[in-house]
Order: structure tokens, then sequence, then C-alpha cells
């Protein structure tokens, strides 16, 4: 059984961080962001997501990150890698033994920091909030950009939602042919000529 680790936003690791508006860890996550980031920011890539989950005989320490263009390479996950391993080795915030795993987001990626909502917009995304709206906590609809720190979201009957970024719990896109098209179209364009 995989567990997350606990549900408490630390806001004092998040503005160490330098990013109030993201909920990219939480927990000892947050603790280890806090110590990373910097390193992995001057290196160029972004955190999406930071969780320490256990369960079986060892923790996991998962780090999704990405360049500002949403690139990923296996090199890149490499030297993340021997950069994170290097730092949490002198500091050893993790009791115990854990195994690094570093990834990118992936198409149907978390969407965790604010600007997220907004460079998604129009493609289809699930939303849990930790405090409901009108009774709901679980949100699925297209993403319609931000107002402010609201996410604007507009749901399958047609209603239209905004969800507090402050109230998020987690956010998903969905895997859908436009998003995959989407995708498409910016891989081929990444690409080296002859590649494509």
């Amino acid at each position: 059984m995989v567990r997350e680790q606990p549900e408490a936003i630390d806001r004092a690791a998040m503005a160490a961080a330098g990013d109030e508006l993201s909920h990219t860890s939480e927990g000892l996550a947050a603790a280890v962001e806090a110590l990373v980031r910097p390193s992995l920011a001057d290196m160029g890539f972004e955190i999406v997501r930071i969780l320490l989950m256990s369960g079986g005989q060892r923790q996991k320490l998962q780090i999704m990150a990405e360049r500002a263009d949403g690139s990923l390479s296996i090199d890149d996950c490499a030297d993340i890698s021997r950069t994170v391993s290097a730092l949490l080795e002198v500091e050893d915030p993790i009791a115990g033994a854990y195994d690094l795993e570093v990834s990118s987001p992936g198409i149907d990626r978390p969407l965790t920091r604010l600007k997220d909502f907004e460079r998604y917009s129009g493609f289809e995304a699930r939303v849990e909030l930790r405090l409901g709206q009108d009774g709901q906590r679980r949100f699925r609809g297209r993403l319609e950009g931000l107002d402010g720190s609201d996410i604007l979201l507009r749901d399958g009957e047609g209603r239209d939602w905004r969800l507090p970024f402050a109230d998020l719990a987690r956010a998903k896109l969905i895997l859908t042919d436009d998003l995959l098209e989407s995708h498409a179209a910016a891989a081929s364009e990444q690409a080296p000529a002859g590649e494509a």
C-alpha cells in the first residue's frame, strides 16, 4: 500500500522556497523542496511536484520537474538526480532508506502551480478542493483560465465554477484527444529539423 505523507501544507517551507502560488509539496516533501529548489532553478528547472511516499520496504521520493518550455530529457533527469542526491546526502532530511525517482510530469500531468491553470486553459481537468463549494469537493470540466487566484472551470453541465487556488487539494489534466493532439504538435515543433 502506498500512501502520501500528511496533507497539511507547510506554508513556511513554501515561502522559503520562494513560491506562494503553488501546491508542489507538503509536509517533509516541502522541506526537501525548500532544500533542492534553488539548485534546480539555477540549472534551469522548475519543480512541478515532490512527493514522499511510504509503503513496502522503502520510502520513495518522487520529483517531477520540467524546463520553462515544458521539456525534460533523460539527461535532465540524470542531472537532477545527481544534484538532489548530493544535496540530500549532506542535509539528510529523510529518516531511513528511500528511492529517488525523477521524471517529467507527463501528458496528463498534475496541476500544482497557479500558472499551470492558465497554461492549460481550454483542456479538461479534475480538481479537488480541501473544502467543498455548494456541497461539492470534486470537479471535472474544461479549464477556463484564472481570475486573480481563482481557477475558472466549466463543468460538463455547462456550470461555471470559481475555485479558490488556496483551497486546492489536487488537480490533474484528463487525457483527451485534444490534449494528445496538442502535445504531439508541441513535440513536433520542438524536434530538430528532419526528426518531426
